[in-house]
């Protein structure tokens, strides 16, 4: 029986992967929650296989909630289950150590296999991930970018394309503004672009907004 959680702050959501998994004798819903505070009180109580955690559940977003995870129950494997971009997120996610990531418009069929792989200690993404990362398309020339970006300067890009500032990016991530600051250099640099209009039409060709 593998034991699974699932975090994500839409009650449709938690009620329709319940009900999906438990179709299934093989799976067994230990708890769902709507928030990172619920979820680290959980993990206080019970110990999951697998944990489905929904990219940005409120409060703390979702590749920091993962990181501290991987801190305090190491032992957690890890799925993430997003509508935010494939191609962008997942190997950001999966560099911050998640076992998988799943699209919410994936076949709803990909969620039990997802977990089944990812309970057993194996990696998962989609076949169609898994080409485009293996196969970039000259019409998907802006996202060959994404592979060079960390996981902490996907972060930054996503929070400035929202429109915040150095120094709300800095209180968001924990980080003071000098580091900010060198991030944006840095993502400039490897997104080769030298002013932030051009920073923030690559992060809408990266979909980020």
């Amino acid at each position: 029986m593998i034991k699974v959680i699932i975090a994500d702050n839409h009650p449709i959501a938690r009620v329709g992967i319940k009900h999906v998994l438990e179709t299934s004798r093989d799976f067994e819903v230990i708890a769902d929650v709507a928030t990172t505070t619920q979820l680290f009180i959980a993990l206080e109580n019970v110990t999951p296989d697998v944990l489905i955690l929904e990219m940005d559940i409120p409060e703390i977003n979702g590749i920091a909630t993962l990181r501290k995870i991987k801190q305090d129950f190491p032992g957690v494997k890890v799925l993430i289950y997003s509508a935010q971009s494939e191609d962008v997120y997942a190997l950001s996610t999966i560099r911050a150590g998640a076992y998988g990531y799943l699209s919410k418009t994936a076949e709803v069929d990909y969620i039990i296999s997802a977990v089944q792989k990812v309970s057993q200690g194996s990696m998962f993404i989609t076949n169609e991930l898994a080409q485009r990362l293996a196969f970039d398309e000259g019409t998907q020339k802006p996202r060959r970018f994404f592979r060079k970006l960390s996981s902490r300067e996907v972060e930054v890009l996503k929070l400035l394309a929202s429109g915040k500032r150095n120094k709300d990016v800095a209180i968001g991530l924990n980080l003071n503004e000098k580091t900010v600051s060198t991030y944006k250099a840095r993502l400039m640099r490897k997104l080769n672009v030298d002013n932030l209009v051009d920073l923030l039409q690559q992060a809408k060709a990266l979909e980020l907004y």
